[in-house]
């Protein structure tokens, strides 16, 4: 039981989170974009929240960039700011939902002008990684159809394909492309990446360095997550997770906050198909939206929960229930999750943060911090960062 306590905790202490940007900023709804005092006005200053975050968890040094939500003159310099935090800067996320032009979608569009605008974009999105060092590109598409009839479906594909064509060859060294999907929003009738499979099949002609995201929050209701996690993982094409939570679409919750138990069967499926392991290169990062909570401890509490879900998943009993799936024993397998899923590991946690230097309370930490206080008083006048909606 020893062995088995300290395996899961070298696993947890090796475990890390990516924290997005835009987090730190100000969000909202489609109806409003709700403005909180302190928070970050420029880059920098969203790198300098997310190294309380990393102060305080110890699993979360690097920060995925969006542009132009955080667009700079000099990104080597911006990569430099990261690293005196003890930061890195991580994904660079792509926009191509934002401007008038994509009215009718962006590498799907009709006009071939508003495809050459949005390639060049994606193609700058890759000068940005080439700066910052980073290794991964997360492309995610609104272009879509709302009404039958009102554009080609399948050449709608094949301009898709053209454009991912491009921008795969542009990659360079061990960088790598990550599709993500979305059932539906903005488009009603046809999302042009719907789903995994979708991706997967965009991925498959386009090369090994060419995986799928699957964000928690982009399916429909009842959709089995941890089955297309199970079987990316199998097919070697399982490029990183966009955490969150939704109760009812893409409402970027809290990760873990509406259904913790979904979390754990997804981390449950990560950890039996390897995708802890490095080289397996799952890259696990949040993308959610802080409307009326507190920013910087939203992220904390996220960071937390997917620790305890994934802690939990490595105390599931594998030799038992491999046992009981072989003998048909329904209720035992079943009985063998649940009593996994049922442990409480934040004591657990507690004991892998001090054997880290770190206290065993991340949110209690950064409440004594005074950092808070500190940003509110300080961050006066100038523009605060926003997805801009």
């Amino acid at each position: 039981m020893t062995d088995v306590r300290q395996a899961v905790k070298a696993a947890l202490k090796a475990q890390t989170v990516e924290t997005p940007s835009w987090a730190y900023g100000d969000s909202g709804t489609r109806f409003k974009v709700f403005a909180q005092p302190g928070v970050p006005r420029t880059p920098r200053e969203k790198l300098d929240d997310a190294a309380k975050v990393q102060e305080f968890t110890g699993v979360a040094p690097t920060v995925a960039l969006h542009i132009p939500w955080d667009r700079v003159e000099d990104y080597a310099a911006l990569a430099a700011y990261a690293r005196e935090r003890g930061l890195r800067l991580g994904t660079v996320n792509s926009n191509t939902f934002q401007d008038d032009d994509y009215r009718l979608g962006s590498v799907c569009h009709p006009d071939a002008k508003v495809r050459r605008k949005a390639v060049d974009h994606l193609l700058a999105c890759v000068d940005v990684m080439d700066a910052t060092g980073s290794r991964d590109l997360k492309l995610w598409f609104a272009d879509g159809t709302n009404y039958p009839g009102q554009d080609d479906v399948r050449a709608r594909q094949d301009r898709l394909a053209d454009a991912l064509r491009e921008v795969y060859d542009r990659l360079g060294g061990a960088q790598r492309m990550l599709l993500e999907y979305k059932f539906f929003e903005p488009a009603f009738y046809a999302t042009d990446v719907p789903d995994w499979g979708t991706a997967y099949a965009h991925c498959l002609k386009l090369g090994p360095r060419a995986r799928v995201v699957v964000d928690t929050g982009h399916h429909a209701p009842g959709t089995n997550i941890e089955f297309i996690v199970a079987t990316l993982l199998r097919e070697g094409r399982l490029g990183g997770f966009d955490f969150n939570s939704r109760f009812y679409a893409d409402d970027d919750l809290m990760a873990g906050a509406a259904d913790p138990f979904q979390l754990f069967r997804i981390m449950y499926e990560v950890v039996r198909g390897g995708g802890l392991e490095p080289a397996a290169g799952v890259a696990f990062m949040l993308d959610q939206c802080h409307n009326v909570e507190a920013k910087i401890p939203a992220v904390i509490r996220s960071v937390m929960n997917v620790q305890e879900a994934t802690a939990k998943a490595l105390l599931v009993d594998r030799g038992a229930l491999a046992a009981a799936q072989r003998d048909g024993d329904v209720l035992g397998a079943n009985a063998v999750l649940m009593d996994a899923y049922a442990t409480d590991v934040r004591p657990l946690l507690a004991e892998v943060r001090e054997e880290c230097g770190l206290d065993p309370d991340p949110l209690a930490a950064y409440a004594r911090s005074g950092w808070a206080r500190r940003i509110v008083e300080e961050r006066v006048g100038g523009t605060p960062a926003g997805w801009g909606a």
